[in-house]
Parts: structure tokens; C-alpha cells; sequence
């Protein structure tokens, strides 16, 4: 039986319950010590917890007892008003009207609005094999643009993996931009090899050094390598080298592939993976990163541009829009094999 049940806040409380079950789903409520809502939905395979009123961001995504989230400094959601105040989650929403790192001329966080935005509404709904976490935002700003947001994810029944959405109205009579990346902090697996349906040829190493990347003698030295042909990063073999992050950058997907598909896997043969439109995400970023404190292997970030902030997409003339009462929605199919 399909049905909505919409959630109100005064829900969930710092004491877990359960909320809906049936022969393959559970959905429990509870509220960290932070104050930050969340809804844990488990089926046969794994769980997820979704934020439904923070940015409805995932915070945790465990399958066959596979944490396929990044190792973080955060043991639970931090109330921020920026990602990089609570950045310990599995994914969130980057943009919309400004995405990625902010150049020093840029005005923007870092990741743009959305990722803490503060939703309006949230519901689930429900079908015989899915349950589906639901909500909108309504982002308006004097003398500024004017938008609503409509993110979802949906946990399938008996399946290792999760679709994420994320719908876009232009509620304005004027134009806006738009920038938008589906921001996937994937664990890092150990000595864990790269495989994509584009050629390998395509990614590049990133030129621009973001504000928050402290380089190190030995790091330069590693990014020299990579970009004369001398090293080549297909296999997380070198832990030591990815302190600071390594970013690489896939342009223009739509000319090579309709839908692409990106995978990590480790020697064990643990496999995760992202499945996307490259007509509605043309550009991809690959995100590593190693330290004793963090441990990322973003294998696949698909976006609409490349994430160097506002003004580089400008530039670089992939800054995309949308008119008055336009639509656009993205889609990403994303976890483990």
C-alpha cells in the first residue's frame, strides 16, 4: 500500500522510536544531543540516516555491515550554519545558487546554501518496496534570488544502495544560477583501484590551491608528478601523498557516455558505486584525502560545473540558469555492489 506521512518536528525526541515497521522496513525517529533531527531507515541489507531538516543531508549509509561513510572528526551533526561546522555526513546537497570552494573574490561558504539550509517541511513516503524521505526548502533573499528546493532519498527494498534527487524551481521572474553537486563522502578502502564507463584520460589534476589546502614540500612534489605523466593516481597506493586532499576534475561527461557509472573497489573486492545523467551532471570531481583525523576516497562528485566557486563557473563560461518558473531536476543512483 503507497501513502505520505508528513513529520513535524515535535516528532523526535532525544529518545529513539519506532515509527513505522513492516516485513522489510523500519523507520525510527530520534533527535541528537544537538538538537538535530534524524530518521534511521533500515531495510534487509543496511540502514541510512537522513537529516530531514538540516539540509536533508545522509548523515550515516551502512550496507552488509559496511560503513560507506568518510572517517570524520564528528560524532554526530553539529547545528552550523556552513558544511564545514558539522562536515561528517555521507552526503549533502552542494549549492544551489553557489557551489564548491570560494575563490578569495568569491562571496560565498564554502559548498554554497544548501547544505545546512533549514527545510520547511519534510514527509516520507511509502511504497511496497521503497521508503522515501522527502522535503522542501524555500530560499528567498531580498533584492536577491528566489527558489524552492525539493530534495528526496528513497532506500529500496532488499538493495545495497540509495537514489538521491534534488528538484529546483526558480520561483522569480528573473533568471538565476545555478550550481549544484551531489557531495558523496565515500569511506576510503585500503589499496582500492578506480573504474569508470569515461575514459580515465579525462580527469585532470586540479590547478587552482582552495583556501583550506595547506601544501606541504612533499605534496607539491606529488602534484608536479601527476601532472607531467610520472605518477598516476588509479589505486589508492600511496596514503602517505593525499595529506593534503588530491582533486581531480572530468569535464563535458555528455560528449563520452548518456549515463555514466564510476566505481571504487578494494582487493577484497568491496565495490561502491555512482550511476548519474550525464545530460543533467556534466562534470565530475574525484576527492581524496588521508589523515589521521579524516579519510575520504570521493571516487565520483557529479555536479553541473566544476566546484572552484561562483565566479571560476562564470569564467569558465558552465555556470548554468535557470528562467523564471523553470525547472530542473538531478539524479544520482549511489552505494555498494
Amino acid at each position: 500500500m503507497n501513502g505520505t506521512i508528513q513529520l513535524e518536528r515535535r516528532f523526535f525526541q532525544e529518545k529513539a522510536f519506532i515509527f513505522f515497521k513492516n516485513d522489510e522496513f523500519t523507520v525510527t525517529l530520534f533527535s541528537y544531543s544537538s538538537g538535530i533531527e534524524a530518521v534511521e531507515i533500515k531495510n534487509s541489507r543496511g540502514r541510512m540516516v537522513v537529516l530531514p531538516y538540516f539540509g536533508q543531508m545522509i548523515w550515516d549509509l551502512e550496507f552488509d555491515g559496511i560503513d560507506l561513510k568518510m572517517k570524520n572528526m564528528f560524532s554526530e551533526p553539529k547545528k552550523s550554519q556552513d558544511i564545514i561546522g558539522t562536515y561528517g555526513c555521507f552526503a549533502f546537497h552542494s549549492g544551489l545558487v553557489r557551489n564548491g570552494c570560494p575563490a578569495p573574490e568569491d562571496d560565498h561558504p564554502l559548498h554554497g546554501e544548501m547544505p545546512c539550509a533549514a527545510m520547511d517541511h519534510a514527509w516520507l513516503e511509502l511504497t511496497e518496496n521503497s521508503v522515501k524521505v522527502c522535503g522542501s526548502y524555500e530560499y528567498v533573499m531580498g533584492f536577491g534570488h528566489h527558489y524552492c528546493a525539493s530534495p528526496s532519498v528513497e532506500l529500496h527494498a532488499s538493495k545495497t544502495y540509495v537514489t538521491i534527487n534534488m528538484n529546483v524551481e526558480n520561483l522569480s521572474r528573473s533568471r538565476m544560477p545555478l550550481q549544484y553537486m551531489c557531495h558523496t563522502n565515500f569511506a576510503y578502502l585500503e589499496q582500492a583501484s578506480f573504474k569508470q564507463s569515461i575514459p580515465s584520460s579525462l580527469f585532470s589534476l586540479r590547478e587552482s590551491i582552495p583556501a583550506h589546502v595547506k601544501t606541504t614540500e612533499n605534496w607539491l612534489e606529488y602534484n608536479a608528478a601527476i601532472r607531467s605523466g610520472e605518477q598516476v593516481l588509479e589505486t589508492l597506493s600511496t596514503p602517505e601523498l593525499y595529506d593534503p586532499e588530491i582533486v581531480f576534475f572530468a569535464d563535458r561527461l555528455d560528449e563520452y557516455e548518456k549515463d555514466a557509472e564510476f566505481q571504487m573497489i578494494s582487493p577484497e573486492g568491496t565495490t561502491f558505486f555512482t550511476k548519474f545523467s550525464t545530460k543533467e551532471l556534466n562534470y565530475a570531481t574525484r576527492w581524496i584525502l588521508n589523515n589521521p583525523d579524516q579519510k575520504v576516497a570521493a571516487f565520483v562528485l557529479p555536479a553541473t560545473c566544476r566546484p572552484e566557486g561562483y565566479l571560476a563557473a562564470e569564467k569558465a563560461g558552465t555556470l548554468i540558469s535557470l528562467a523564471g518558473g523553470e525547472k530542473k531536476s538531478f539524479t544520482v543512483i549511489t552505494g555498494k555492489k
